[in-house]
Formats: structure tokens, sequence, C-alpha cells
């Protein structure tokens, strides 16, 4: 395989095939930034990303055609859904004999070229990503940031690009994608069971991250969720393995500088303490799980800062101005896109979107909501992501869905990855929720999301909270029932 000089430099020219994905799309950003000739090819379909790509003036064809293949590519770098076996143009590089890497081989080789820092764990990944890039840009840490999704504060793009010494990265699980990735430190914020149709146990998901938390070199550092059962079990295994690791924890159970001391909500405003930091920290994005986050970031930037600022300030990086910078810029963070997102307010309505997909996210996003919106009943659309995660996980989605004041139901979102075994689908959910206990009374099952458009405009009020929530394609009703009201 091509070494990371031969690929990334700038002058080189490289080709995304895929390239408005949002993984692909980003990593395509950093390139362009850093000089490299980015191009690419994918379907017309319209995503949030053809707007970046043509801001950034990246040119992408809207087909895949063999002649987009030029022979003076250093790579052809392409996203999970294509294959040489399945795309012509992947085929025609492999013809020439150009490297062809997928996504997280081409993030593992980026991140060679730096200290990079991987961000991981089955919930919170892309928001603590967020976090650690606007808490970067707040102090001046040179680095370059890649999240999983659009931020708000990096201007609606997955990227930032503060610096070419530090790398932070959301790193995906998924298929073991992450072992790509050159960790010098990885941010662990949860473990549990997920994407069963590849980790069909607890176990399974366990023992891949903590086989990525062993690519980190000794020296390095993982800094884990003390509140996540999973993510203490891994980091009890690096202590094990006796490799020189430092362990780092955060949260509420934590000991140390970055244990969360309280927790309230004030003016619209998450207001917590960390011990690292004097004085409270706000936040304007709701839940308990978003001062975590926070916490994680901040034990990140610790660390960065040390090694940047050790030398004149001794051994604690924190003075008053760097303080004040971390309060200002958690204050003025706005989340992700598909993260707790306000879509817009019109007729005494908020309409808001989430991409919690796993029964723990859900529980932890409804929580979150009461806590800033007491006195509003909570509407939701909930749209399951794959059979294999709502079969395995079909009692959890029932429990933690019961939070729901109104809760409408749809069919399950299949992967390309799997097949429905004509067992599961999204009626099962409903007739389980049935017999939760204290579920809320108006349950309904619609079967495709924009068609409980009608019903909704009966039901809604002023005073409601409308979320769309899942990983599915339910996300336009929301936006269809804003525009409405507006």
């Amino acid at each position: 395989m091509a070494s990371v000089a031969d690929i990334f430099h700038p002058g080189a020219s490289v080709y995304f095939v895929g390239i408005k994905g949002t993984g692909v799309c980003a990593l395509a950003e950093l390139m362009h930034n850093m000089g490299i000739h980015a191009s690419g090819s994918d379907t017309p379909e319209v995503f949030y990303t053809d707007a970046i790509l043509k801001e950034l003036n990246i040119p992408f064809f809207e087909s895949f055609d063999p002649a987009h293949i030029r022979d003076d590519f250093a790579a052809v770098i392409h996203s999970a859904a294509y294959s040489a076996g399945s795309n012509a143009e992947l085929a025609e590089a492999q013809r020439k004999s150009i490297p062809v890497l997928s996504y997280p081989e081409a993030l593992g080789k980026y991140s060679e070229a730096f200290d990079s820092c991987g961000i991981a764990g089955v919930h919170g990944k892309t928001t603590t990503t967020a976090l650690c890039g606007t808490l970067a840009r707040a102090l001046g840490l040179p680095a370059q940031i890649l999240a999983g999704s659009a931020a708000a504060n990096f201007g609606g793009k997955s990227t930032l690009s503060l610096g070419n010494r530090y790398f932070i990265a959301e790193t995906c699980e998924y298929r073991r994608h992450f072992l790509s990735f050159c960790p010098k430190r990885i941010v662990l914020t949860s473990v549990e069971s997920d994407h069963q149709d590849y980790f069909p146990d607890y176990e399974s998901i366990r023992d891949a991250f903590v086989e990525y938390c062993r690519l980190i070199p000794p020296g390095g550092e993982l800094i884990y969720c003390a509140d996540d059962p999973g993510a203490r079990e891994a980091a009890s295994a690096m202590e094990k393995d006796g490799r020189g690791i430092t362990l780092i924890p955060y949260g509420f159970s934590a000991q140390g500088d970055f244990r969360i001391n309280s927790y309230r909500v004030e003016n619209d405003r998450a207001v917590f303490t960390i011990n690292a930091l004097s004085g409270e920290l706000c936040l304007r994005v709701p839940g308990r799980h978003q001062a975590l986050n926070a916490a994680a970031a901040i034990a990140l930037c610790t660390v960065l800062l040390k090694k940047e600022f050790a030398g004149a300030d001794g051994n604690s990086p924190w003075n008053a101005e760097r303080s004040l910078a971390v309060k200002n810029a958690l204050d003025e963070f706005r989340g992700s896109k598909r993260r707790s997102e306000i879509i817009g307010s019109a007729g005494g309505i908020i309409f808001m979107d989430d991409y919690g997909h796993h029964p723990t996210a859900i529980k932890s996003t409804l929580a979150g909501l009461r806590d800033f919106f007491p006195e509003r009943r909570l509407v939701v659309s909930f749209m399951s992501h794959t059979y294999s995660r709502t079969a395995a996980l079909h009692n959890d989605f029932a429990e933690s869905l019961a939070a729901a004041d109104v809760l409408f139901l749809h069919r399950i979102y299949a992967s390309a990855r799997e097949q429905f075994d004509g067992e599961i689908n999204g009626m099962s959910l409903y007739e389980k929720m049935q017999s939760v206990e204290n579920a809320k009374s108006d349950i309904y099952y619609v079967d495709e999301p924009l068609d409980a458009f009608g019903p909704l405009v009966d039901i809604l009020r002023p005073g409601d909270l409308f979320l769309t929530l899942g990983a599915g394609s339910n996300w336009p009703l929301g936006v269809q029932l804003y525009e409405h009201y507006l």
C-alpha cells in the first residue's frame, strides 16, 4: 500500500467514490484544505454535503464512469457502499494500479501523519468530537477535527482545520473500521451491544473496543467514561495489560479532575461543575449525557494543552484566560446535525430531530428534553433502524420510548447489509408497546412516516415539542410539519 507521503501531500490528486457521504466528504474537505486536489463522484441524489462541496469548489460527477479515473490520481478512496466488484470506477482504478482505499483505510493512513486522537463509543462520539473541535479552537490548539456529522460550530461542516499537529477524529466500531486508525490516545464514551448483524453479543463488540484501545502506544492515554460499565470494563482490560497507558476517567462517578459534581437545568441551559475548572459550566444542548460529552472533551483538551504549554505553565495548563475561553465556548456550542437539532418553532410548537437509534441514546435524549422542556408535551415519531437491532433490543426499545407522551411508530428502516427474516417489523414494536406498564396511552402505528402528517396535524397543539427520532427516513416529516405551521 502507498505511503502517507505518496498520497497526502499538497499538489497530489485524490479521487473519492461516494464523495457525498458524510465521512468521505469530510475527509475530502480536510485534504482540500491541505492543498490536495480532491474530486469525486456520487449519485444525483442531493444531500447536505452537495452545498459543502460546491462551496469549496471540489468538483464531482453525479455518475460513475471509468473515464473519470485519471492516470495521475495518487489514490482513489471509496465509501463502504461501493466495491470494485460493483463500481466501474473502482474496477478501473484497480486496472490502472492506482491505490484504492476504503474510507476507514484512508482515515487510518491520514492519521499516521499527525499526533492523532480517536473518539470512539456506541453513543456520544459525534457530539464529543464536535465539542473537542469547539474547545480546541477556543484554546488555540493546532488541530484538525473530523466529526461524523455537520456541526453548527464548524460552520455547518463536519471538519475544522486549526493546524497540523493534532488530528481529532470520530472513529467507527462497525466491522472494526476503527482498527485502521493510528491513535496516540482514545476517548471512549460507551460500550454496549449494538450492530447485531456484525457483533452477535456484547462480548464481541466489547472485545473489538478493547482491541482498538490496545493500539494506543505506551505513554498514550485512554480517556474513558467512568459512568459507563462497558467503558470501565475496557479500561480495566487496559490496566491489566500493564502497557504504560495512562487511564483518565470522567463522569459523575469518576475520581479526579474530570468528575462532574453537580448538574441542573436553569434558564434553558444545563449547568454543571467539573473538578478541573473553577466555577459553573453551561450548555444549551439538553441532557446529562451532554455534560458527559463536555467532560470528555475537556479531558482531551487538557492532555493536549499539557503537551503544548506544560513547559511554560508547570503541571496545570488551566489559567484564568483558558478557563474563561472554555466556559464561553461551551455556552456557545450549538450541537451537531441530527443530534437534538432544532428545526424551528412555529405555531407554538418546537420541531426537533435526533439521530438516536439505540435504546440507551433514546432514553438519554428523551430524559434531557423532559428536563429542558418540562411543560411541553413530547410528541415523538420513531423509525427503528435495522431488523437485527430491533429484534435484539425489542424490550429495551419499548421501555425507552415509554417516556414519550404521544408516540408514532413506523416501519423498520432496513439496511442494505441485511434482509427481512419475516419475524420482526415495525408493527411488532407497536404491539410490544401496548404491554409496557408505564407507557403513555397515545401510541399510533403509521407504516410510512409521511402518512402520519394528517393525523399529527390533528394531534399537535401549541406548547408541544415534536421530535423525529431514529436513523431512518422519518426526519422529513418534522420538516414538512414545521413548514405547515409557519
